[in-house]
């Protein structure tokens, strides 16, 4: 019959700890350390002897004082700009999340998510354990950047208005936009309706970073045939599949459109939802376009016409720049990653041109 060792047992109800894990082994406590933080430091066969009298008596160590003492967490938290419920609803944010979580695989780190805490992103900042942050979405500086920068954390802004001095991943948002854009006008189509993700401004109205910059690019495509803003009706609403239904059916109601450019692939699939509905044939007589290209948009019917931005890849690079700001390593500040257009079904001409 196997033996506990000497000294192996602690108190009954007590969790080990690693003074009873040198006296079980016959070591300092200092060696016991240096198995689980430095192995290097002591030789194979007395690490092979405390991790083995470890297992025995169930100890291990406190993550969270090798956490203090380290001052590393070995997790990059994600910043978000909503909470948690309606981050979670929006696909894109899969798509973003597994990209980054590529990256934490490979390099060992976990990945915390981070809502605003009581509606502010700066409140949030003090309460993650983490090694540095990706910032998605950041309206304009509230303080967050300064804050970050204040405690030295290190950072990556995504989706957000560009800022002197903070690391950057973004898309080419108004390229894509000024893209899809033409595409509609070539077609023919000049009774086009935009259904908008919601501004989020510190203003109603107001209009900010990958927005901004899709409304621009739409702006630039009308502007190469005579039309401004005033030609377009334009309606802001949440990334849901339901907001995107009940706007197109205000927007039939109010403008009968040929066209509908949304900004989003998930406002796409309600409007297709609320056009079926209504009993309209899509692309036969109102087009439908998005911006993403999630996966759903190449099964969805009709296959939807849409910009595609790379979004894990977007993950991915935001991952690898924060672990190489974290690590000291040199950085390549601001990237723009491509966006295409990506023509499907969901497109034709007008049935009668306007």
């Amino acid at each position: 019959m196997a033996s506990k060792r000497a000294g192996a047992e602690p108190g009954r109800g007590r969790k080990p700890t690693s003074g009873d894990v040198a006296a079980a082994a016959g070591v300092s406590r200092s060696a016991v350390s240096f198995a689980f933080n430095n192995p290097q430091r002591i030789s194979a066969a007395t690490r092979d002897r405390i991790m083995a009298v470890a297992q025995e008596i169930g100890y291990t160590p406190n993550t969270l004082a090798r956490m203090l003492q380290s001052g590393a967490t070995q997790s990059l938290g994600v910043l978000l700009p909503q909470r948690l419920a309606r981050i979670l609803e929006n696909p894109y944010y899969a798509r973003f999340l597994m990209g980054a979580g590529q990256v934490c695989d490979q390099e060992g780190y976990t990945l915390l998510l981070t809502p605003p805490l009581q509606d502010s992103v700066l409140k949030a900042i003090p309460y993650a354990a983490v090694d540095g942050f990706i910032v998605c979405g950041l309206e304009t500086d509230r303080g967050e950047v300064a804050e970050l920068q204040r405690r030295n954390i290190p950072f990556v802004l995504i989706d957000s208005d560009g800022q002197s001095g903070a690391p950057s991943v973004d898309v080419d948002d108004q390229g894509g936009a000024r893209d899809v854009t033409r595409h509609l006008l070539e077609l023919g189509h000049r009774r086009i309706a935009v259904v908008s993700i919601g501004a989020g401004g510190p203003e109603p109205g107001e209009h900010w970073g990958p927005l901004a910059r899709r409304l621009d690019g739409i702006a630039e495509a009308l502007a190469e045939v005579g039309m401004t803003w005033a030609d377009v009706p334009l309606a802001e609403v949440p990334v849901t599949r339901t907001d995107g239904y009940q706007v197109t059916r205000s927007l039939m109601a109010e403008h009968r459109p040929t066209a509908i450019l949304a900004l989003s692939d998930v406002l796409a699939y309600g409007a297709v939802d609320a056009l079926h509905e209504l009993g309209v044939d899509v692309p036969g007589e109102v087009s439908v376009t998005g911006f993403d290209d999630l996966a759903e948009s190449a099964w969805f019917r009709p296959r939807l016409t849409t910009v595609r931005q790379p979004i894990v890849t977007k993950g991915r690079t935001a991952a690898d720049f924060l672990i190489s700001a974290i690590r000291g390593e040199d950085q390549h500040p601001h990237q723009v990653l491509g966006t295409s257009l990506v023509v499907r079904d969901s497109t034709s001409p007008p049935t009668v041109r306007a």
